[in-house]
């Protein structure tokens, strides 16, 4: 009698475990790779959302000069139609050189943090909230100064011909900033850029694993899932941060009086002073850009991050 032929079977992780199997999974990376592809996929999501910060920071800061407050549509079309399209991209050099330090520490350091106490008990959402929020601050500290010449890039426009800086480039920025201000300048508004990076590094990583979750019966697991709940992830820390994200742009771009005293000293501060000055409401002006460009650059860097690491193994097999 011939032989049946028995159907392969598949063995699962599970399996493989179980009867003392290897099971196959992808190689570690490297931690060049990891925290290069986190570089480069801040670069790559800055690009995109650069604008967004732009008319974000300019929004922000108009109210301290005086302005009358504008819609989103109107502030905007009112700024290319007066100073053109490439106003949009005035400081994206220093928007970069940011993502290098930022994007790249960042997430770098979350993935490192993470992976080194995975070795010593089971990450829970807990561990993740405040890995993610350590190493938001570690990163806000490490590029602070570029921080600093990014807004004032991005802003400097703004200002009477007189009083402009004309910075020509991020590292003319960075050399005139440290011979006139001092170094110090450098870390104005450090205060509440390292607290509002370690209050976007917890809520980010936390909200956006939930929604992911949430969507996955209506959405599957897919791209459409990864934008969606980016873009809701993005929408709560954009709201909870923009407070903290007004009181850096002001104690950034500040100039001393002429006793040399300067208006915003600390973070609590600065706050108080917006909401007692203009409305607790001048907090949150300049908001849908910042969402804008809080909630692309998310989408975009996850994205890019993802498809890098995937060429790379590719690349590498």
């Amino acid at each position: 009698m011939a032989a049946v032929a028995r159907p392969e079977t598949q063995v699962t992780p599970a399996t493989a475990v179980s009867l003392g199997i290897e099971p196959s999974v992808p190689k570690p990376l490297s931690k060049s790779v990891i925290f290069g592809t986190s570089g480069l996929g801040g670069i790559i999501g800055w690009m995109v959302v650069h604008p967004f910060n732009t008319l974000a920071v300019r929004m922000n800061l108009s109210a301290m000069s005086g302005g009358v407050p504008k819609s989103f549509p109107t502030f905007a079309g009112e700024l290319i139609s007066k100073e053109g399209m490439g106003s949009l991209y005035a400081g994206i050099g220093a928007g970069c050189l940011r993502q290098v330090f930022y994007a790249t520490s960042r997430y770098g350091l979350f993935e490192t943090f993470r992976d080194h106490l995975a070795k010593y008990r089971k990450t829970d959402f807990a561990q993740r909230f405040t890995v993610a929020a350590v190493a938001g601050g570690c990163a806000a500290l490490i590029s602070c100064p570029i921080e600093v010449c990014l807004v004032r890039m991005s802003n400097d426009a703004s200002l009477p011909v007189e009083k402009r800086r004309g910075y020509s480039s991020v590292f003319d920025a960075i050399v005139r900033i440290a011979r006139e201000d001092g170094l110090g300048a450098f870390y104005r508004g450090s205060q509440p850029f390292v607290m509002r990076a370690m209050v976007v590094g917890g809520t980010q990583v936390a909200t956006y694993d939930q929604f992911k979750t949430l969507y996955k019966p209506y959405l599957g697991s897919g791209l459409t899932n990864t934008f969606s709940s980016s873009m809701s992830a993005g929408l709560i820390y954009s709201l909870i941060t923009m407070p903290l994200e007004t009181a850096k742009n002001r104690m950034a771009f500040q100039k001393a009086d002429a006793a040399g005293v300067l208006p915003y000293r600390s973070t609590g501060q600065t706050v108080a002073a917006i909401a007692r000055a203009e409305g607790a409401l001048a907090l949150w002006n300049g908001f849908l850009p910042y969402y804008g460009r809080c909630g692309g650059h998310t989408v975009a860097m996850f994205i890019a991050v993802e498809e890098l690491r995937a060429f790379y193994r590719k690349m590498n097999k």
